[in-house]
């Protein structure tokens, strides 16, 4: 049972919707909404006493509103665009429920001025229900022009006089600054603009701490409730996401949640984290239609506002019943499907990897899921459709509930296993299947025993060694909390803790947790310029297997315009290479070639490391930015690496790992896993 709510609330009154020229007033007894008429902009919201939750200090349109950022054909900038209606409706009313519609309709008179999107925003009100609903269904008609999309969300901005503590998890919630406290002079910009040292905040506890909106991003997988909590009254507002199958990415597709101002965002698709992949381009005329949300404003509040905690609590208590709700019966647009229009698949994953165990391994804990359909991986940079995801039971089992009727292939990946699953068979979901596929096998890359490996194949750098923060430059709330990562300007740790050279890593010497640092990063000079680095990893072979291949397999948890170079000084022998892409798989070794069919070059070279030309390189690749935006991960990459035997020798090996770009400080590279496979059958 959740929180005492206020007296005088009246939870069996019928839902009540009254129109005027410029407002649309929806009230339940329990709380009331108010909307601009016909913008379908969040101007009000009035409950337990106050009459407006929202930042009464700002512009009617700046308060609650859905937005979208675009691109014309050939601009590189995007056009930030609130979503104003230009038609109101009620779509249906009673004393249970009113679900009313803001349409904006594009026409070619607007090319060039508006996202060529026709846009119904929808917002619904139950009887007995403390929040509202909001979705909206995007559509591009064949024949309208080409565009760029780079984000669109829900954004809500709270009464800065109220909502001073913020939670989106249960170890990630605290007292936030103040919006003055990011302006100077109480507050001086870092290295960009979202960083910002509060050098004289409004509240002195908070004195030499940073502030950034990004330290609080979190993935989809967990990005189910946050929001905000006023003391006095006792009231909390939260943003709550019962499905992410509208949301791009899969479910490591980190976003912001909520952040100072007080504001807190519903996040459908961004380029956060992953860069131009995830922004989708519509060309060629194509059509497209898309639901985004529904998602749940919850209100809530109780007598005693000493703790906040009790809102929160309550607040998770009710995601999981919109969780159990979903999909929801009561959303009226024909394009958002209900239970029996959708269909469900189910089986088993197993993992096969002779060099491990003879017997197949359950895929216990797998990131099973169906998206748009493409290449092994594809999923990850898939931003137009809808995907639908579950994590394997401790035998392999999974079912996916609820799939939107559509073709999808099936994905997968597996924890401590590389690379991407993938069924080759195109799945068609009708209304109504319950689809067996029975077991799976993913076999993961591997050609031979292991040699030796650093880290852990989960996609993440979080394993390797995350230093502690610069003392003048520190969020409390991570120290000592197992996201130490989230703190700012950790990159510029690495030249202080190796300040003579660069980092040699010692097979079956050095510990991955404490000696290989979790990003490699530039060196800052004293002239404020940038150098690139050089990591070695050190090795002894007993023996070398004569006229055989080895691998060497390299997985990257992220990557931001960074070049990748491999170099060997024992020999100046042949290096070939596969690559393994989300879009696309390098079946064959190429020895001597330098093309490739995707937009990252890879080459071989034959000049040892003495002359600064790498035996193998990424090419430029990865625009995720997540060094400088506090994430410990990315977009995934998987490089597989064929090295001769001739290359290697008896005794002390040398890899040199090059990170080649070097104009900014947050160029750079996580690695996720590093694996020397000998060869077949030694």
């Amino acid at each position: 049972m959740g929180p005492p709510r206020a007296a005088g609330v009246d939870a069996t009154a019928g839902v009540k919707v009254k129109v005027s020229d410029r407002y649309v007033e929806i009230n339940n007894g329990i709380f009331e909404l108010t909307l601009s008429n016909p913008d379908g902009s969040v101007t009000g919201v009035r409950y337990n006493g106050v009459d407006n939750l929202m930042e009464i200090g700002n512009k009617e349109d700046n308060r609650g509103y859905w937005d979208i950022v675009w691109n014309p054909p050939g601009e590189r900038t995007g056009i930030f665009d609130v979503i104003k209606g230009t038609e109101f409706r009620i779509i249906y009313h009673d004393e249970s429920q009113a679900e009313v519609s803001f349409t904006r309709t594009w026409d070619p008179s607007l090319e060039g001025k508006a996202v060529p999107l026709n846009i119904d925003k929808r917002f619904i009100i139950l009887r007995g229900s403390s929040g509202f609903y909001t979705y909206g269904i995007y559509e591009h008609k064949e024949g309208w022009p080409d565009f760029g999309l780079e984000e669109t969300r829900v954004a809500f901005k709270l009464r800065k006089d109220k909502f001073h503590y913020m939670a989106l998890a249960d170890n990630r919630q605290r007292i936030m600054p103040m919006p003055d406290d990011r302006l100077p002079p109480r507050g001086q910009q870092l290295a960009y603009p979202e960083a910002v040292l509060l050098v004289d905040p409004i509240n002195p506890d908070l004195r030499g701490e940073v502030d950034d909106k990004y330290q609080y991003s979190c993935e989809d997988q967990y990005n189910n409730v946050h929001g905000w909590v006023s003391f006095d009254p006792p009231i909390g507002f939260w943003q709550i996401t019962p499905s992410d199958e509208s949301r791009t990415g899969g479910p490591l597709k980190q976003n912001l949640t909520s952040h100072v101002g007080p504001t807190m965002l519903a996040m459908f698709l961004s380029a956060h984290y992953a860069g131009g992949d995830l922004s989708p381009k519509f060309t060629d005329g194509e059509y497209w239609k898309k639901v985004h949300g529904p998602v749940f404003m919850y209100l809530n509040s109780s007598w005693d506002g000493s703790d906040p905690t009790m809102l929160w609590e309550d607040a998770k208590v009710q995601m999981m019943i919109e969780k159990e709700s979903w999909p929801y019966v009561f959303a009226l647009s024909e394009d958002f499907q209900k239970t029996e229009q959708r269909g469900c698949v189910s089986g088993r994953l197993l993992v096969r990897d002779r060099y491990i165990d003879d017997q197949d391994l359950y895929a216990s804990g797998a990131y099973v899921g169906l998206a748009l359909p493409g290449e092994a991986g594809s999923w990850q940079r898939e931003c137009k459709g809808y995907q639908f995801w579950c994590r394997a039971d401790v035998d392999g089992s999974f079912y996916i509930r609820n799939i939107v009727t559509g073709n999808y292939n099936l994905y997968a990946w597996v924890p401590g296993f590389i690379g991407d699953y993938k069924l080759d068979a195109t799945l068609t979901i009708a209304s109504g299947d319950d689809i067996y596929l029975g077991d799976l096998v993913y076999e993961p890359p591997r050609d031979g025993p292991t040699i030796w490996e650093i880290g852990v194949p989960d996609r993440s750098a979080a394993e390797f060694y995350v230093p502690d923060p610069n003392p003048n430059y520190v969020n409390r709330l991570y120290i000592d909390h197992p996201d130490r990562f989230r703190q700012y300007g950790l990159w510029e740790r690495y030249a202080e803790l190796y300040p003579d050279g660069d980092l040699v890593y010692t097979i079956d010497q050095s510990d991955y947790s404490t000696d290989w640092f979790y990003a490699q990063v530039n060196r800052r000079t004293d002239q404020n310029t940038y150098q690139p680095t050089t990591w070695q990893i050190k090795f002894n072979l007993d023996s070398v297997s004569p006229n055989s291949t080895y691998k060497f397999r390299v997985a990257l948890a992220s990557s931001t315009l960074a070049e990748l170079q491999v170099l060997s000084k024992e020999r100046k022998k042949d290096l070939a290479f596969s690559y393994l892409h989300p879009s696309f798989f390098l079946s064959n070794v190429i020895t001597g070639n330098s093309s490739c069919m995707i937009n990252v070059l890879a080459q071989v070279f034959f000049n040892d490391q003495d002359k600064g030309v790498p035996h193998f390189t990424t090419g430029l690749i990865g625009r995720d930015n997540a060094i400088a935006r506090h994430g410990i991960h990315g977009l995934y990459w998987l490089f597989n690496i064929d090295v001769g035997s001739a290359w290697l020798v008896q005794g002390l090996n040398t890899i040199y790992l090059k990170q080649a770009r070097s104009t900014s400080p947050f160029q750079g590279l996580m690695y996720d896993y590093l694996r020397l496979e000998g060869p077949c059958g030694c």
